[in-house]
């Protein structure tokens, strides 16, 4: 079998990719894996460091926008796992024209070539962020999408047009929407690797607002557990939630890496609350746990534990990102 990833080089791609490669998915094994990745800002080949020595795997350098290396690197593929996209919410404000480009162009050249190339299976990795903000109870995968910021709505975009490629053309696809990820290898503007190597370092960590918004954690390889699943059985035109049940606010989230790292209240900066901030997000995950067996496996006191053991051994692979 040959298997696409793109964006493999990112944060949750090549955790993906390691686990493929290392054998993570029992009667799972590709005979190449290619790695179709811009390396932008967060793409970064020491992601795949620790399976870069696999034969099966193949790093290709290439835009998802581009038609002719997107129809090349899929001719002949039986999977595609669709990862490649701009997700940082506060550039998103700064700047959306490259959220637009890449979440929506860039899903909708892959899709064309996916039809054309006559792929075998399309799993898109979406955001629990295109529900909205949700006060109370959760949200199913009939939900409408109501996004509130410029990359929510780029990825809401992205999601409806893998559903029009489904319905209008019959295509093989799937849509998997998670909760906020966390876990080693994530770029350090994201909140968890930000606040972490700030308070290892002896720094203080802004918290946006009153710090009461609310996200569900998800560690980094039950998101990836769930996407096998919905690669291998999820069902052609649906969507599947992909959450870690683990609810905070940002000011918990926040005194419990504080406990961890051995900092006090001292050590937080209130700052301005982020523009149109979704207040709480839940996503319901009856369906993939239903139909394909999803639980979260990493709890979240030892998923933080380890994120933050693992930022303290690897300075090298962090200190130049943050410059």
């Amino acid at each position: 079998m040959r298997m696409v990833v793109t964006g493999g080089a990112g944060f949750i791609g090549s955790a993906y990719v390691r686990n493929v490669l290392s054998g993570h998915y029992s009667g799972f094994e590709p005979g190449e894996l290619v790695v179709l990745d811009k390396f932008t800002y967060a793409g970064n080949r020491a992601n795949l460091a620790p399976v870069a020595a696999d034969e099966r795997l193949r790093v290709v350098e290439g835009d998802i926008c581009d038609p002719e290396v997107v129809e090349r690197e899929l001719t002949g593929t039986d999977l595609v796992v669709h990862f490649a996209a701009e997700s940082h919410v506060d550039r998103s404000i700064a700047g959306s024209a490259e959220f637009v480009r890449t979440n929506v162009l860039g899903t909708q050249t892959l899709l064309q070539a996916a039809l054309e190339r006559e792929v075998g299976k399309f799993v898109h990795v979406s955001t629990d962020e295109v529900y909205g903000s949700i006060d109370e109870g959760s949200w199913p995968e009939d939900h409408p999408v109501a996004p509130n910021s410029p990359y929510s709505a780029s990825k809401a975009a992205s999601d409806l047009l893998v559903r029009s490629f489904f319905i209008t053309h019959g295509l093989n696809a799937s849509i998997t929407r998670c909760s906020n990820n966390y876990g080693p290898y994530q770029y350090p503007e994201k909140v968890i690797p930000l606040f972490v190597t700030n308070l290892v370092d002896g720094l203080q960590v802004p918290l946006y607002g009153d710090g009461l918004n609310v996200r569900d954690w998800l560690h980094v390889d039950d998101h990836c557990r769930g996407i096998q699943l919905v690669a291998e059985r999820g069902r052609a035109g649906e969507v599947y939630n992909i959450g870690g049940g683990t609810e905070l606010t940002n000011r918990e989230l926040t005194e419990r890496l504080l406990a961890i790292t051995g900092r006090d209240h001292t050590a937080i900066r209130p700052v301005q609350d982020r523009k149109g901030h979704d207040r709480r997000y839940s996503v319901d995950i009856t369906k993939i746990s239903t139909e394909l067996g999803y639980s979260p496996q990493v709890g979240i006191d030892t998923g933080l534990r380890d994120t933050v053991d693992w930022y303290k051994n690897n300075r090298g692979w962090w200190e130049p990102l943050k410059g």
